[in-house]
């Protein structure tokens, strides 16, 4: 039985949001038809808009739906000449300036919030930053659902989330706008999202993203990420116990509940990945957006990381689902293949 461990580069669709794009597919109209099933349409739209907005704590904030974070970093930061990190994701280092410095535990202190973009949790350490006030944007798309927040006292401008992060459907997403903070539009046309991203709405999408935002605010007040947290701990225990020469990154630094990434200098990470695919485990080295490319991380060469280190390292995130069992195995295979490649170094 395979085991599914790259959660923080897709969460598998909850039943919630399933169910409720199931329930809605015989919405017919256009969501900017006045007719009866245009006004059904417009309806789901604003409700699901109404969830998102209770689950992240925005209320009295704009919501502008989008394809996901990568789109919505285009949308928030063109233009803006903002300055961030090289730890950031490539849709964010796309649009900015890549100027701010970033410490040995992966922490960014912006000189001028009010111009800077920086990420809430980073992708592949899940290192958590501590965001000054001011904040022009932050990316939210792996805190959201993980970690306790509210954009209302982010104290930041735009925030971005994307709904596949945390259960949702693939190829929706948002901005959330502090409430008078401009916008330009960068897809022009029919005027839909108030103007700033226009398209006809992908309805049943919006729909998944509101079923799944409101479950992953239950699992949170429920305590399944605290669990998540645990099993976290335990792999880390396992992994110190049966490798050597393996660096845990982060260790000492607050990162989110699910995700560990780690390195043993030599083994690239790649080979890793593929290696335990064949053994029946999903990981990942790195961002999914950036995987396919033999190279070394820019986040952990950011962090101060040798070469060496950042093309050795893997990302493990777990979900909601993991079990012990599904880590202690790990564990014991990843142990095993890095001993022996351990005795093929010697």
């Amino acid at each position: 039985m395979r085991v599914y461990l790259d959660h923080n580069a897709t969460s598998p669709l909850r039943r919630e949001a399933k169910d409720a794009m199931i329930a809605a597919m015989h919405i017919a109209g256009n969501p900017s038809s006045v007719h009866a099933e245009g006004r059904a349409a417009k309806a789901a739209i604003e409700r699901a808009r109404g969830q998102i907005a209770a689950a992240f704590g925005a209320e009295g904030a704009d919501i502008v739906f989008t394809s996901g974070s990568t789109e919505g970093a285009s949308l928030a930061l063109a233009g803006r000449h903002l300055s961030s990190a090289e730890i950031e994701h490539d849709a964010v280092r796309a649009w900015a300036k890549n100027d701010l410095d970033v410490d040995e535990q992966g922490q960014v202190h912006p000189i001028d919030p009010a111009h800077s973009c920086l990420q809430l949790a980073n992708s592949e350490t899940g290192i958590i930053q501590s965001l000054p006030q001011g904040l022009a944007v932050t990316d939210a798309t792996q805190a959201f659902g993980k970690i306790p927040l509210a954009f209302n006292w982010l104290g930041c401008d735009m925030a971005l989330i994307s709904a596949h992060k945390f259960g949702g459907p693939k190829g929706i997403g948002a901005v959330i706008l502090k409430r008078g903070t401009e916008l330009a539009a960068q897809i022009k046309g029919g005027g839909q999202e108030m103007g700033r991203r226009s398209g006809t709405e992908n309805t049943l999408g919006i729909i998944g993203f509101g079923a799944a935002a409101q479950a992953a605010a239950s699992d949170l007040n429920d305590g399944v990420w605290e669990k998540v947290t645990q099993l976290r701990i335990i792999l880390e225990k396992a992994l110190e116990a049966g490798a050597d020469h393996t660096i845990l990154v982060g260790k000492d630094a607050q990162r989110l509940p699910n995700t560990l990434c780690f390195a043993t200098p030599g083994w690239k990470g790649e080979t890793q990945v593929m290696q335990m695919d064949l053994a029946g485990f999903a990981i990942s080295a790195g961002s999914a957006c950036s995987s396919g490319k033999v190279k070394a991380s820019t986040v952990l060469t950011a962090m101060g990381f040798d070469t060496e280190i950042a093309q050795g390292a893997i990302r493990v995130s777990l979900g909601p689902d993991t079990t012990e069992t599904d880590v202690l195995r790990f564990a014991e295979v990843w142990c095993k293949k890095q001993k022996t490649h351990r005795a093929r170094q010697v």
